[in-house]
């Protein structure tokens, strides 16, 4: 093996162990990544119960001293406009938590969707680390046969020759037609 040969093979393996490790470090990044969007999306829906029960025990003061307040005017809460309005509460109460918690949802799927893709991602630049490593093969392989021994020789050997010899003395079959 020619010195040119083992530069070629040796570079070749110093290329392809830093592809490898570019290809590796990527989808490593791309796995913190996707793990910190999932823990993003865990901390939303935290968020989502937390702001439920603190919506949920301002709510009951609210009612609370509405109650308070109705009852010291002497108006009967359980029949009425007073149960009409209770009533009504009630209802914003549910919408109010569901829309916290459709909003916690949709935050909580974006998330979750993000760190989906950032494992695709991951998978993409390891899958092109792989790639880069195949073409470096391949180049590396084309090199060492242009140095070899083989590079002056025909790989079927050699084109046939014509029955009727150097066929460029012959006169054009066409000849008058270019006039």
């Amino acid at each position: 093996m020619s010195f040119g040969q083992a530069f070629t093979v040796g570079s070749t393996v110093v290329q392809m162990k830093q592809q490898s490790a570019i290809g590796k470090f990527n989808q490593r990044v791309a796995e913190r990544n996707a793990a910190i969007l999932e823990y993003e999306a865990q901390k939303i829906d935290q968020q989502a119960e937390f702001d439920i029960a603190r919506f949920n025990q301002q709510f009951r003061k609210s009612v609370g001293t509405v109650n308070v307040a109705l009852a010291k005017s002497g108006v009967v809460i359980t029949s009425g406009s007073a149960e009409r309005v209770k009533e009504s509460n009630n209802l914003e109460k549910e919408m109010q938590n569901k829309i916290t918690r459709y909003n916690a949802d949709v935050s909580m799927a974006n998330k979750m969707e993000e760190a989906r893709f950032s494992r695709i991602q991951g998978q993409m630049a390891r899958n092109a680390a792989r790639l880069a490593n195949i073409s470096t093969v391949a180049k590396a392989g084309t090199s060492l046969l242009s140095m070899s021994s083989f590079a002056d020789k025909p790989i079927f050997g050699g084109t046939p020759k014509s029955p009727f010899g150097n066929r460029s003395n012959y006169p054009s079959p066409l000849s008058g037609a270019d006039d």
